[in-house]
């Protein structure tokens, strides 16, 4: 059985644990096809830049992946799980994609790869390591001005709040730390 959680996002690293060289080359595949499943609110990221995917364990016969949706009424999660179990077919006889609240999902786990997308996609990437009490105003993704004013904490969805950048005059949206 080969084992790979976020942390290992490269078979055979990390701790990860694989039966063979050919089972980890195997797993390394499985996360490449992953890192081609876009998030459906925001595709230009994959599930895998978003810090979503928490662990795949694969045998011979079942792939199983585990999924941390990013809140729990997350609207996107039934199409996350779809999409992944159709684009992993073919990997195992069985694919089967779970949902998992083992351990919360946090904007500390979207990658550096993940950041820079969102801001290239007009999003501002959550700040690391915020101070939830003295916020600090994010970069506007259009002109990095930090001349910003929080205009509204209820974005589209849970996790996206509005803001509005004073210079070059563009809302935006940011990502809220969690």
């Amino acid at each position: 059985m080969a084992i790979a959680n976020h942390s290992h996002m490269q078979a055979g690293e990390n701790g990860a644990t694989c039966a063979s060289g050919e089972a980890c080359s195997a797993l390394s595949d499985v996360w490449d096809a992953l890192a081609e499943v876009p998030d459906p609110e925001i595709p230009m990221i994959s599930v895998v830049d978003l810090g979503i995917i928490r662990r795949v364990e694969w045998d011979d016969a079942r792939l199983r992946v585990e999924v941390m949706p990013t809140f729990v009424a997350c609207p996107a999660l039934d199409i996350i799980r779809e999409t992944i179990r159709e684009r992993l077919a073919g990997f195992a006889l069985t694919v089967e994609v779970v949902t998992t609240y083992v351990e919360p999902w946090t904007t500390e786990r979207i990658t550096p790869e993940g950041r820079r997308k969102l801001r290239a996609s007009g999003f501002a990437p959550p700040i690391p390591g915020e101070d939830l009490v003295l916020p600090v105003a994010p970069a506007c993704p259009y002109c990095d001005s930090h001349h910003t004013a929080l205009e509204n904490p209820f974005g589209p969805t849970l996790c996206r709040a509005i803001y509005y950048c004073h210079d070059c005059r563009q809302p935006f949206e940011q990502f809220k730390v969690v």
